[in-house]
Parts: structure tokens; C-alpha cells; sequence
């Protein structure tokens, strides 16, 4: 039972960065390797306010989500769109780059010490047996919440379905009438708030580290190729397959083998079903 407990807190910690990465790669097509850099601006972002400052958890969290909305925007704008129209692997190394110039920046600032959110000590809770903390039950419905929420956005809202149209055939949504710039940014931006909420969800979990950047990365990554690259539900579900299988790793050989976990991934999926899970094979625009 402890074991599903991990599980759902791997899964919910990387789930809002895998539908974020998905959201990018379905809007531009492109592998954007930039994610960990983004969700540890959210992380430190968080902590700035929170244990620096000495607001609220949640105004925290609230403001690292607008900070990473922010900084994405900002490098999209700059870096990414004037980029767009020399391919997919162009924008694969770049935001490679990106990554290990947002690490460094945070270094600078922050240096290479480990930190954790200012929180009321608290013991943990025991339910059927598992024993579970309050910034795990914490971090799991935040992260189910925010999952819900983004489906129902995608799917229920006007301004969702026009990101999907847009993400389908952008030519034709323009056609349309559709405002095709605007609800590109509107997806940029909605996904560096997931990536900023990641970010926040790390540091609750565990702690917040300067080498956050590939470390989550790698994971978040592979939960979008398990569950489909252009399917944000099953950016979800990959989300968990991780968990587990990261959990297992710890269980039965050594928890150091975690952070191969992705990698092995990775290549099994793209050997066995490259499309994923959900997903659909999907032709450049």
C-alpha cells in the first residue's frame, strides 16, 4: 500500500510538467528540453517568496505559477518563434542550451546549496496502514486538481478548443478566424504556469536543489512519450507509469537506478510503440 502512496507522489510531482511539455510539442512541434530549467525557476520562485520573504505557501506557489508563465512567454518570444522555421531539431538543441543557461543563472543567484520551503512541522498521517505527510496529500490533489482543470479548459472552454484547432492545422484555424498568435501564447503560457507548479510540487516533496534542471527533466519527459506526445491525458498517465516504475526501481535493486528509470523508458517505448500510449502518430504542420 506505501507503495502506491510513492507512486502517486512521483506521478503528481511531474504530471503538470508533462502535460506542459505535450501542450508545446502539440502547439510547434517540438521536443522543448528546456522543461527542468522552468520548473526549477518555479521552485525557486516559490522559495523566494515563501521562506525568503515569508509569505504563504500558497501565494508562493501562486506566484512561482505566474513567474514560469512569465519566463516562458519571454523565451518563446525571443528565442523559440523566431526559430520556428528551421525545424524541430533546431529547437531541440536550443532549448537544450536554454536549460543549462537557466541553471547556471540560478547558481549565480542562489548557489549550490540545497534548500526547503518554510513549513509547520508536522508528523505524518497513517491511513490502512500507509503512512503519507500532509505536503504529500498536499501535493497529490494539487496536482489532480490542476490535471482536471487543464482537461476541462482543453476540451470545455472556447478558447480551449480553439488552442486544439490551432494545434491541429493552424492555417485552417486561421482560416477560421481564429486569433492564431494569441491562442499560441495563451498555450505558452499555460504551459509555463504547469511547468512553475512542477516546480513547486518538487520542493514539497522533496527539496529544492540548483540541479533540479535534468533531474526532472528526464522524467517529465519521458511520462509525455509514454503517454503520447500530443495527449495531454496521457501526459497523466505517463506521469504514473514513471511513479511506479521509479518506485519499483527504489524497491527491488537500488534507488540510486531512479534516475536511469527515464532513459530506460524512453528507449523501451520508442522501440515498442513510439506513438505512446494515447497518442497519434502526428505529421509536421
Amino acid at each position: 500500500m506505501q507503495l502506491i502512496v510513492n507512486t502517486l507522489a512521483s506521478a503528481a510531482v511531474i504530471a503538470p510538467a508533462a502535460i506542459a511539455f505535450t501542450l508545446v510539442f502539440t502547439l510547434f512541434r517540438y521536443a522543448n528540453f528546456a522543461a527542468g530549467g522552468f520548473v526549477t525557476i518555479g521552485a525557486f520562485t516559490a522559495w523566494t517568496l515563501n521562506a525568503l520573504i515569508g509569505l504563504p505557501i500558497w501565494v508562493g506557489g501562486l506566484g512561482a505559477m505566474v513567474v514560469s508563465a512569465l519566463a516562458f512567454a519571454l523565451a518563446d518570444s525571443l528565442i523559440f518563434r523566431p526559430l520556428r522555421g528551421r525545424g524541430g531539431g533546431t529547437l531541440l538543441l536550443v532549448s537544450i542550451a536554454l536549460s543549462f543557461v537557466i541553471e547556471n543563472i540560478i547558481r549565480f543567484f542562489y548557489g549550490g546549496q540545497i534548500r526547503g520551503f518554510d513549513l509547520p512541522l508536522t508528523g505524518p498521517l497513517v491511513i490502512a496502514g500507509m503512512r503519507i505527510t500532509r505536503e504529500t496529500m498536499a501535493v497529490i490533489t494539487v496536482s489532480v486538481l490542476a490535471t482536471l482543470l487543464v482537461g476541462a479548459v482543453l476540451t470545455l472552454t472556447p478558447i480551449g478548443r480553439a488552442l486544439r484547432a490551432v494545434a491541429d492545422n493552424a492555417s485552417l484555424a486561421n482560416v477560421r478566424g481564429i486569433p492564431v498568435p494569441r491562442i499560441e501564447m495563451f498555450g505558452v503560457a499555460l504551459a509555463g504556469a504547469l511547468f512553475g507548479l512542477s516546480g513547486v510540487l518538487v520542493g514539497l516533496d522533496l527539496t529544492i536543489d540548483p540541479n533540479l534542471n535534468w533531474a526532472v527533466a528526464i522524467p517529465v519527459i519521458a511520462a509525455a512519450i509514454v503517454g503520447g506526445l500530443g495527449s495531454p491525458l496521457g501526459a497523466a498517465i505517463g506521469a504514473v507509469c514513471i511513479g511506479l516504475a521509479e518506485e519499483l526501481t527504489g524497491v527491488f535493486l537500488n534507488p540510486t537506478y531512479k534516475g536511469a528509470v527515464g532513459f530506460a523508458v524512453i528507449a523501451l517505448v520508442l522501440i515498442v510503440r513510439p506513438q505512446g500510449l494515447l497518442g497519434d502518430k502526428v505529421d509536421r504542420k
